[in-house]
Order: structure tokens, then sequence, then C-alpha cells
């Protein structure tokens, strides 16, 4: 019974203070005599930086008080320190044509017919552009502000190139998607640039702000858009099930569906009228090339021809004459085929553009402004300038070490081409 007694008799140091001070302790506690003040609140202190009470914590036997039980308590470990999300929108330079030579600028403001030739310049109108760090899928030049070159790659971003800027012709950075882009189209009305990619959508975005002013969303790979040629506010998109449907900016709901069963839609281009459009689809998984190109009616949502290519190649590419009755589809045959885009759509056996490689690269083609010339990119990382009526060979650049994707003619200037590879780099060629 005496070592019990002894046991709970021992008090903290607290309980002695309060004997010690007389017959009636709590009052004499808030007493404002110096000697009696309390102590000061001061934040606990970590384990590591009082040494002496974890050595009589660890003391079998030791009575430990509230406040050295509280001091022992391990602090809550730091929370990580959030990491910056990169913005959408990086504006690197300019937009805007200010700083170009004055050699240049009457050149792009001069809204020349591809037909009618120019005055001799006195600077080369060439560059190299380095931003993009994956291969670069699609290339766009802006036909309303024609400085401005558009870029979309694997990397996810969308670049903007203010292409013979004095100073930085990286103009802004689009950020906007979360998986590699597959296609780029300027519109028509201002800075407004789409695009579209493995993300499953197509968003618009207004260059001049910085800001996406809509998204697209589909339930596939969005692999290739079309703005209609005579209103902006349409669209085109097709992708990784074979859909293909038209947009209507204004409302951002889809106008048109047009299904068959398809493959990947690989590519879409509308004639001339618009009332018309071309489709090319992946049919490589199929023992059948029908349905590879077909041409459709715009408003009706029916095919009008569905075996125009009957090779068992697909065609990554497809592209209306500016001027005459045809269009041509690149081929994984090695060749660019030309069918004529009145019924009932027939393959020119008898000429064709070859000597460049496809090679299974989505390997795209183009025409120039007159229609002279046909420029197509190629495996072997060339570009390969055919004249269109004779279909022969007028130059090849020699342009990377790994493939040549996109080749696009400048809407004003018709000696100049850009182009893009499959090491991502984008080049600027007079």
């Amino acid at each position: 019974m005496d070592l019990l007694c002894n046991a709970y008799s021992n008090t903290s140091d607290d309980d002695d203070e309060e004997e010690e001070e007389g017959e009636n302790p709590k009052r004499q506690r808030v007493s404002l005599s110096s000697s009696n003040l309390p102590k000061p609140y001061l934040p606990f202190p970590s384990p590591i930086s009082n040494p002496q009470t974890q050595t009589q914590a660890h003391i079998p036997g030791t009575y430990i008080s509230k406040r050295q039980r509280a001091s022992m308590v391990p602090l809550s470990p730091s929370l990580p320190e959030s990491v910056p999300v990169p913005s959408p929108f990086t504006l690197s330079g300019n937009i805007s044509d200010a700083d170009i030579p004055h050699v240049i600028l009457p050149l792009l403001k001069s809204k020349a017919k591809g037909h009618q030739s120019l005055s001799p310049k006195s600077e080369k109108l060439s560059a190299t552009l380095y931003g993009h760090t994956k291969a670069v899928n699609a290339i766009h030049w802006s036909s309303i502000h024609a400085h401005l070159l558009a870029s979309g790659g694997m990397d996810h971003m969308v670049y903007i190139w203010n292409v013979w800027s004095r100073n930085q012709k990286k103009a802004c950075v689009l950020n906007f998607h979360n998986a590699a882009v597959k296609d780029v189209k300027w519109s028509q009305q201002g800075h407004f640039l789409l695009s579209c990619g493995y993300d499953c959508t197509s968003r618009l975005v207004d260059v001049g702000k910085g800001l996406e002013t809509q998204v697209f969303r589909e339930d596939q790979i969005v692999g290739v858009i079309k703005f209609h040629p005579d209103n902006s506010n349409l669209f085109l998109s097709g992708g990784s099930k074979g859909h293909i449907k038209l947009w209507d900016i204004r409302t951002g709901k889809v106008v048109h569906n047009y299904n068959r069963n398809l493959g990947p839609v690989l590519d879409v281009e509308f004639t001339r009228n618009g009332k018309q459009f071309i489709s090319s689809s992946d049919v490589s998984g199929s023992n059948v090339s029908e349905n590879s190109i077909i041409v459709w009616d715009v408003s009706r949502q029916v095919p009008l021809s569905n075996q125009v290519y009957v090779e068992a190649y697909t065609c990554p590419c497809v592209r209306c004459h500016p001027f005459d009755s045809i269009f041509v589809a690149q081929s994984n045959g090695n060749y660019v085929a030309i069918f004529t885009t009145t019924p009932p759509y027939r393959l020119n056996k008898y000429k064709r553009y070859e000597n460049h490689g496809v090679s299974g690269f989505p390997i795209k083609c183009n025409f120039s402004l007159d229609g002279k010339k046909l420029a197509s990119g190629s495996s072997d990382g060339s570009i390969y300038l055919y004249d269109y009526h004779s279909s022969k060979v007028v130059k090849k650049i020699k342009a990377y070490d790994q493939a040549c994707i996109d080749v696009a003619f400048h809407p004003v200037i018709p000696n100049v081409i850009a182009s893009c590879s499959w090491d991502g780099s984008v080049l600027v060629f007079d």
C-alpha cells in the first residue's frame, strides 16, 4: 500500500510549484508579479531540435509531462512544392509584320496571283525554323497574314512562325493539345487557327488574343481537318474510326455525318465549287481497295463514287488542282495518281508523278499557285518538284536526313515553298 501511495503521489513540476505557492494555488498562478508570469507560448520544437527531451523519453519508468509528450509528436512532413503547369499559350515573338525587311514586305502585301511574275528580289526568302522536338506532321501558310506559318507536331505543340522577322521567328507556341497534333489549318477570318490530333479533339484558337475559343470533341483520333472553301464557319474532320463530320463553328455542333464503314480517314479535300469533297481512307486492313478514295456529295451526305481507285495502296494525301477539273492522290505505291473531278472520276492510266518515295510515311503533296508545278515530300528527305503537264521532275531539293512529310507553296509569292520533316525541323525555300 505504501508503494502505491508513493507512486500516485508523484506530481509533475507544475504540481510542485502549486503546492509551494500557498493555500490557493490557482489564484497565485494568475498573479501579475513578474516572478509568476506564465511562460510564453512557443511552437513545439521537433524531436531533433530537443535531444534532451528525447533522452528523457527513452528512460524507463520516468514520468513524462503533457508538454513533453506534445513536443515529442513528429511534425507532419512538408508537402512537395507544386510543379508549375506550362502555359497553353507562350508569346515568344511578334505575330505582326512590323519588323519584316522592307524588301520582302511589299511582296507579301501585293496579293499577286500565281500566274503573275513578281519583280526580282535582292534578298533571299529562305529560313530555317527550329523548335519542335519530335516529328512535324503538317504545316500551313496563312493566306490573310502571309508572313505567318503554322506547324503541328508529335510533341503536342503548335508553332506559329513569323518567317521573315528580323528578330524572333518563333512568334508563339500553342500547347492546348495534350497529345500529338496531326493537322493545322488557318481560317480565312482573322488570326484563327484550327488544329486536331490524338486527344480526339479539334481546337480553334484566336492566335491574336492567345485564347482557345472552341473545342470540338469526338470519340476518335482526329487525323485531318479542312475548312470549306466558301464558308469559313464550316469544316470537315476525319478520324481513326472512319467517321467524317461537317462541323459548324457558330453552333459548335455537327451539321452532317458521312459514314460508310471506312478505315481510318487519311485526308479530305473539297472540290473547287465546294459542293463535293474527296476522302481517302486506309484500306490496308482489308482485302479490297474499294472505299480507299470516295467522292461525296456534301449536302446529301451520300457517296457519288467509291470505286475511284482500285489499286491495293492507301493514299495519305489528296489535292485538287487550283484551275483544272482534276485531283491527285499520293499513293503508297511511290507515285502520285491523277483523277478527274467530274463523273465518272476516272484514273489517268497514262500519266503519274513518280521518282519520290513514300514508304509508309504520311507524305503530302501540293500544287503551286499557278497550277504549273506539283511539289511532293519524300521518304528520302527530298522535295520533288514536278511539271504539272509533263509529270517530269524539274527539280529535286535534298532538304533533310529523314523523311520530308509536308510541303506548302506560299499563298502570295509563287516561288517560295515551306516543308517539314520527321526530324522536327521546318524549312522555307526560295
